[in-house]
């Protein structure tokens, strides 16, 4: 299979575009093109799949933030990768070259898959084309990646970046296999967060999604399709993972699979100290591997506030007979944390209950509060999907913010910023996530960040509010910024955004000049993703 997807170089080509204000968005006009171009070249007409009516553009000018709105020229409908190659290539070569942007879903909150005045790639319309590069496909074999010792046959699937991770999980679990990382979220795409990292619970054992792929087919940003894996054009590999759009659009993606269990043994416990549930947070992902029998598969932490969602943290989890006690636990304290982890098992709970004795040695172990533990008995499936039973709707706003901070600060940012910052404002509204990861399964030569210290821990804050209201919000979410840089805590940002070229290489630090390089390499032009900001900033 691997053979179908070698570098391919493609004719640079004309478009006919029927779309008039195309000639003062776009470059040259229309009839101008032509003469920027060799004689013998091919010619491609994309007019039935280039839209610019206000349906298509009002779609591709917002995002699931419904904070900014960039309005692109068109949006770019594709049938094959050859169409998003050819747009990108006649782009790079135009004498006026135009941004070109991909979206997936559109679940970034900030405009970051957005193209003012350029053209969006909806790699959406590709999932339902029936063509070689795309849809999910599982295989085995003996891949270079898993080294020179390893004996066993390895399992993988190749996933088109335009296909969701609930597709993908879906397809894997008919061969009783399923990917080992995962997102909260499972109706993201495959390319969209492997531009960004991927993390969720089972990040602190198995790393985030980026460090679970194999091989890549990307369209650079001079339009050349090229297959990358850590053992051929490894550069342009490492620079994909996590490089936010900036060197290519993934095309499709070689993913690591396991033996997928059945069930999971899902629990949640209370503290009403920081010191306790950080600990017992650490120990647990010191646990890290199947050698551990007290390891866990998944490991999560949430903040409980009065001042949270009315039905957040009641009926996602908790029985209905204990929600009034632990309200009184959240009224007094005003901060209850949450410690949440999963062990994941392959037999039938009425033949095997190992799993229940697992988990009562593993409770003596932790520090929670006696009588606040809380389990459940899911399957695999549910306990995936556990955060995909709710749409946003068109009126909510969501002004997020995800960092990333060293754990040697993590007990100061809990006083600084969660007790006097946000439980003082009290306007926090949605969830607050909270838990820590080993910076030994990330990958360093990668784009994506993180702090520089073994543990780091990931707070995001997923506020929700109406139209009117998000600006106190994100007031607030400069206020957590400007502390902890006045503090000296070296966080970073998770889905990061920001508006000027200092702050960008504030943010990736050592790998600015990498960075940097990487993108004069695969897109000197820089036409990609100028929604993130980063070389078309002030």
């Amino acid at each position: 299979m691997a053979e179908s997807f070698q570098a391919r170089t493609y004719f640079i080509v004309v478009f006919v575009i029927c779309v008039s204000h195309l000639k003062s968005t776009i470059g040259k006009p229309r009839s101008s093109w032509p003469s920027l171009l060799p004689p013998n070249l091919q010619t491609l007409d994309l007019a039935n799949r280039l839209r610019d009516d206000p349906a298509a553009i009002n779609i591709a000018s917002s995002d699931q933030g419904n904070i900014v709105k960039e309005i692109p020229a068109a949006v770019l409908y594709p049938s094959s990768i050859d169409d998003i190659a050819s747009l990108i290539k006649f782009a790079h070569f135009n004498s006026a070259p135009f941004h070109i942007a991909a979206k997936g879903q559109g679940h970034s909150v900030r405009g970051q898959a957005m193209a003012r005045n350029g053209v969006v790639v909806d790699m959406t319309s590709l999932k339902n084309q029936k063509i070689e590069y795309h849809g999910i496909k599982v295989s085995a074999g003996n891949h270079p990646s898993m080294g020179t010792d390893h004996d066993d046959t390895t399992w993988y699937v190749d996933v088109g970046g335009e296909q969701l991770w609930i597709d993908v999980l879906n397809a894997t679990l008919e061969h009783g296999l399923a990917p080992v990382s995962w997102t909260d979220y499972l109706y993201l795409t495959v390319g969209g967060t492997l531009s960004n990292a991927g993390i969720s619970g089972q990040t602190f054992r198995h790393g985030p999604q980026i460090s679970n792929v194999y091989e890549m087919d990307v369209i650079t940003g001079k339009g050349d399709v090229v297959t990358c894996s850590p053992e051929n054009n490894r550069e342009l590999f490492y620079a994909v993972l996590g490089g936010l759009g900036q060197f290519g659009i993934i095309a499709r993606a070689r993913i690591i699979l396991d033996s997928a269990p059945k069930r999971v043994k899902w629990v949640r416990m209370l503290y009403d100290d920081f010191s306790a549930f950080s600990g017992d947070q650490e120990h647990l992902i010191s646990l890290n591997g199947r050698e551990h029998k007290n390891a866990v598969d998944y490991l999560e932490g949430l903040l409980l506030m009065n001042h949270g969602p009315m039905d957040g943290w009641r009926s996602s989890f908790f029985p209905l007979a204990d929600h009034s006690r632990i309200t009184s636990l959240i009224t007094k304290h005003g901060i209850i944390y949450s410690l949440e982890m999963a062990k994941y098992y392959y037999d039938d709970p009425t033949l095997d209950d190992s799993v229940d004795e697992e988990l009562k040695v593993l409770f003596e172990t932790l520090s929670f509060i006696p009588g606040y533990a809380f389990e459940k008995d899911v399957s695999f499936v549910d306990f995936l999907s556990r955060a995909s039973s709710r749409e946003p709707t068109s009126t909510e706003v969501h002004p997020w913010l995800n960092l990333f901070v060293p754990k040697s600060r993590i007990s100061e940012f809990n006083s600084g910023v969660l007790k006097n910052i946000v439980l003082k404002r009290n306007i926090t509204t949605g969830l607050v996530l909270f838990y820590p990861m080993n910076k030994s399964k990330w990958d360093d030569r990668m784009s994506a960040v993180t702090p520089d210290e073994d543990v780091f821990y990931t707070v995001g804050f997923l506020h929700i509010s109406g139209i009117d209201e998000w600006e106190a919000i994100d007031v607030q979410n400069q206020d957590i910024l400007q502390y902890c840089y006045n503090a000296g805590i070296d966080i970073k940002e998770y889905l990061p955004s920001y508006k000027r070229k200092k702050e960008w290489e504030n943010h990736f630090g050592m790998k600015w000049e990498t960075f940097q390089e990487r993108k004069a390499r695969f897109d000197p032009e820089m036409i990609m993703s100028p929604g993130q900001r980063i070389f078309n900033n002030n």
